[in-house]
């Protein structure tokens, strides 16, 4: 049975420009580093790889997907100017529940910084659910 995310690992054509982005932009702590990777924890379980390859995107994807990182409430203001301040770009501007940051990194993956968790999300949900939106109870998941 899966037991929850292991490690997240994104690919970047500039280690030295992505190391500094996750280190001083995101206050990801660093763990190791060599000359074609690096890894870091987010928060306290969250293990971040990043490795260098050659074909990585050059900018963001048209599509949704994104990678999302928890800010504590009284720590996102000051996450939200560091980031910004660092020169991340917006990719979209929040819609849905807590406060989020929606944030490109220097190789184009898409990322967001967002207080809450699934609970919060779903309470918010059964307020206001999405068209045909289904919930199942704690026991039959």
């Amino acid at each position: 049975m899966i037991g929850g995310l292991n490690h997240l690992t994104l690919s970047v054509r500039d280690l030295a420009r992505s190391f500094a982005f996750y280190r001083d932009a995101l206050g990801f702590r660093p763990l190791a580093r060599w000359s074609d990777g690096a890894h870091f924890l987010a928060g306290e379980t969250t293990w971040v790889c990043l490795t260098r390859d050659d074909r990585t995107r050059e900018g963001p994807l048209p599509e949704y997907t994104h990678v999302a990182f928890s800010v504590h409430a009284d720590a996102f203001e000051a996450a939200r100017a560091r980031v910004l301040e660092y020169g991340a770009s917006e990719w979209k501007a929040n819609s849905s529940e807590g406060h989020s940051l929606y944030i490109v990194d220097p190789d184009g993956h898409k990322l967001e910084l967002h207080v809450g968790d699934w609970r919060s999300r779903l309470e918010t949900c059964r307020a206001a659910p999405f068209e045909s939106m289904e919930f199942f109870d704690e026991e039959s998941s």
